[in-house]
């Protein structure tokens, strides 16, 4: 069952988990995962974490020493959440190290309710998540917003390594390795040691797919319904093409030759929310050597099932997306307000999920209390 996984490692795709909780730590399942399934890295958020505290008794004990230390709900979930993280990262440690750092990676979240605050606020968060969890293979998740951008580089100017989340267009991203580049400059002027600090830059698929399958069935001309299911695969292989070309500039060789390691791009949100559609498409069409694919875990079994793993499907695969592009924008689809709706859905996903994982958290302390 795990032939598929192989081959897609074997394509230099880095198979990621999008889940944690302590059940999974405290019963060796992620451990059963590195070992069976390929799996090299976590990626968590609120709505996880929220899901994980809901079930079952795995964080009974931490709970009542938080009730008894009569702390309050913020320090509580940080509390809980960076001992999951810590756990994992070490869990995961011996992946770390055998890939020279590369992977054996476990990310959380700065609070998302800083988005589209100040950076500063969002850059002393990650700061304080990078001491709190004390780990080396750990990412700090910051939000690609346009607030997020001067925190990215920040971040990684004081040896933070930081997975960019939530971008959706092309522009955006060519701004959030812009960001990236002046962040190893910095930390480079800084005298730090560039090989140590990683980055991920995580481009999220599946939410472009339903936003603009939801905007070709109101247009509704047979032209338009023609590019259902086409629309993310293309925006994702058109980010590589980009990725490609800032790897290829002097800028970047100058870091590079001073020991930086790549920001790989992260495919996420790639479970498939339209059940028309193939449950491994964000996987199988997605495939090529130096990013990362990270999979809730239904993906990841359905991929190990039934995936087809053939070569790389995102190099080949340029002008293609520039088509699928061009024929979207003439049907009708605005791309700009596209990326514009979804960056303001994703943020206000992110803090209900934020703000749902406070209540979760509150209603738990209330049972132990």
């Amino acid at each position: 069952m795990s032939e598929n996984l192989k081959r897609l490692t074997d394509q230099g795709v880095s198979i990621w988990l999008d889940d944690i909780s302590r059940e999974r730590l405290r019963t060796g399942n992620l451990e059963a995962l590195i070992r069976d399934k390929y799996v090299v890295g976590v990626t968590s958020n609120p709505t996880i974490f929220a899901s994980a505290m809901s079930k079952g008794d795995a964080y009974e004990s931490q709970l009542r020493d938080l009730v008894v230390r009569g702390v309050d709900v913020g320090e509580a979930v940080r509390a809980i959440t960076t001992f999951d993280i810590r756990w994992a990262a070490d869990v995961l440690r011996p992946v770390f190290d055998r890939t020279d750092g590369v992977d054996g990676r476990v990310s959380i979240e700065v609070d998302p309710r800083l988005a589209n605050q100040s950076a500063e606020q969002t850059a002393a968060e990650a700061r304080a998540l990078w001491w709190l969890v004390d780990r080396p293979n750990v990412f700090i998740k910051i939000p690609a917003t346009l607030d997020g951008l001067p925190a990215i580089t920040q971040a990684l100017s004081e040896g933070i390594s930081v997975n960019v989340t939530l971008i959706f267009s092309l522009e955006r991203y060519r701004a959030v390795m812009d960001a990236w580049l002046e962040g190893l400059e910095r930390a480079k002027a800084n005298g730090l040691d560039l090989s140590k600090i990683e980055s991920v830059a995580s481009f999220f698929v599946s939410r472009f797919d339903t936003e603009v399958d939801k905007r070709l069935e109101k247009i509704g001309t047979p032209e338009a319904l023609e590019l259902k299911g086409k629309a993310a695969i293309a925006n994702a292989r058109l980010a590589f093409a980009a990725y490609e070309e800032v790897v290829n500039t002097p800028r970047w060789q100058a870091l590079k030759d001073a020991g930086a390691r790549p920001q790989r791009p992260l495919w996420a949100s790639t479970g498939v929310k339209n059940p028309e559609y193939p449950d491994t498409m964000y996987v199988d069409q997605l495939v090529t050597a130096g990013t990362v694919n990270t999979m809730p875990e239904k993906t990841l079994d359905a991929v190990a099932d039934h995936g087809n793993i053939d070569g790389d499907t995102v190099r080949p695969f340029y002008e293609q997306a520039w088509n699928t592009m061009a024929a979207l924008k003439q049907v009708g689809i605005d791309y700009d307000d596209v990326v514009r709706a979804l960056e303001d859905e994703g943020v206000e996903k992110f803090v209900t999920s934020w703000n749902e994982l406070l209540g979760t958290l509150e209603t738990e302390l209330k049972k132990v209390g």
